[in-house]
């Protein structure tokens, strides 16, 4: 598995390994293993799949406040989207930055969300699947969303995007209260 570090120190983009032929292709997705080795070794609880039908869905930014903070490790199981996490950890010098990246099922890469920042995407092709493992169960009552506007995202959108009404109606990053505290290393 090649591991590939973004301007986060916590934030890795992960490709796994394919081994194709004529009928196709096998790769181990997650190995706990692998994984420690490299230091990413957490207790995955929970995978989640979702299914956008338009190209321009755009879902986030979402995130889980303490003490339901997830990490969540993201792949796309069919088509195309483009991934975003936003730093929102108090303190951090890097609060408020975004890096994203495309996942999709032709490149089989995967991204790992850390607690303490916000996710979302936007599909790039029509019925595009996304799969997540994620650090804790889902917690209504922790559950938390910044609007996707709101922190200079450079989105990949030919128009206006298709939004929830509860992403529609997110606070702005300028305006929210952020749970999480940065913790130097």
């Amino acid at each position: 598995m090649l591991i590939e570090r973004t301007t986060f120190e916590d934030v890795v983009i992960l490709e796994p390994q394919r081994f194709g032929d004529a009928r196709g292709f096998f790769c181990e997705s997650w190995n706990r293993k692998r994984m420690a080795e490299a230091g990413l070794d957490i207790d995955w609880v929970q995978d989640n799949h979702s299914l956008s039908a338009q190209t321009g869905t755009l879902r986030g930014l979402h995130f889980q406040a303490p003490p339901h903070a997830q990490a969540k490790l993201v792949r796309c199981g069919r088509g195309a989207l483009y991934d975003v996490v936003v730093d929102i950890r108090r303190g951090s010098p890097t609060y408020g930055r975004w890096v994203g990246v495309e996942l999709s099922f032709e490149n089989g890469r995967q991204l790992l969300v850390p607690e303490g920042f916000a996710h979302g995407f936007v599909t790039l092709q029509p019925d595009t699947e996304i799969l997540y493992k994620c650090s804790d169960y889902y917690a209504p009552e922790a559950d938390g969303a910044i609007r996707w506007d709101s922190c200079g995202i450079d989105w990949p959108l030919s128009g206006a995007p298709v939004l929830s009404d509860k992403d529609a109606a997110a606070p702005a990053l300028a305006d929210f209260d952020t749970p999480f505290v940065w913790e130097a290393a």
